[in-house]
């Protein structure tokens, strides 16, 4: 994988919890930096390990599928990036909750664990290609840094609706670089 899929496979998989921090930042009252960076790094710490375990848990299966590694990373993004997809076009709950401060530090791990499983699996799906694990895993932990603050500020104003459609353009992301590994090996 070149620099650039993998700038994109890094940004695809923080769309999620972009998605997310755009949620917890709407149901903040005017959420300060701090709150903000320190929910990105939470999401960004989480995000950076997830794709680790994935990786470890593939290369352990990794001599019984050498053979399909493309069509195994093409079918994992095809279908993460297809749930993101069909979950940014269904319409989320939204709970009426009085706006507060800060968010729990349980609460925004648990979230980012859950915007993070789809890391994982791109992870088991990387064991089969020849990446730089701990490089891409650093790249998907500061891009998810990066956009989880960004999220939690403009969340406020922004709200839900970009949150889906964000969550929707992490989704085709992962889906285009599934067919570009594809196009990869059979063009090359």
């Amino acid at each position: 994988m070149n620099i650039s899929a993998t700038i994109l496979l890094a940004f695809g998989m923080s769309m999620d919890a972009f998605a997310a921090s755009i949620g917890k930042g709407a149901t903040l009252h005017k959420p300060k930096f701090s709150e903000a960076l320190r929910t990105g790094l939470i999401f960004g710490a989480i995000e950076t390990l997830t794709p680790l375990i994935g990786w470890g848990l593939g290369m352990l299966a990794s001599q019984f599928v050498l053979e399909w590694n493309h069509w195994i990373a093409f079918v994992l993004l095809v279908f993460l990036g297809g749930r993101m997809v069909i979950e940014g076009f269904r319409g989320g709950d939204e709970d009426d909750e009085e706006p507060q401060q800060r968010h729990g530090f349980w609460l925004l791990v648990t979230t980012a664990i859950a915007t993070s499983l789809d890391a994982m699996a791109v992870g088991v799906g990387l064991a089969f290609l020849q990446v730089n694990i701990i490089a891409t895993a650093l790249a998907i932990g500061c891009a998810t840094l990066i956009m989880s603050t960004l999220g939690m500020m403009v969340g406020r104003f922004i709200g839900p609706l970009l949150g889906k459609r964000a969550e929707i353009l992490g989704g085709i992301v992962l889906i285009g670089i599934g067919a570009q590994i594809l196009w990869a090996h059979f063009a090359g």
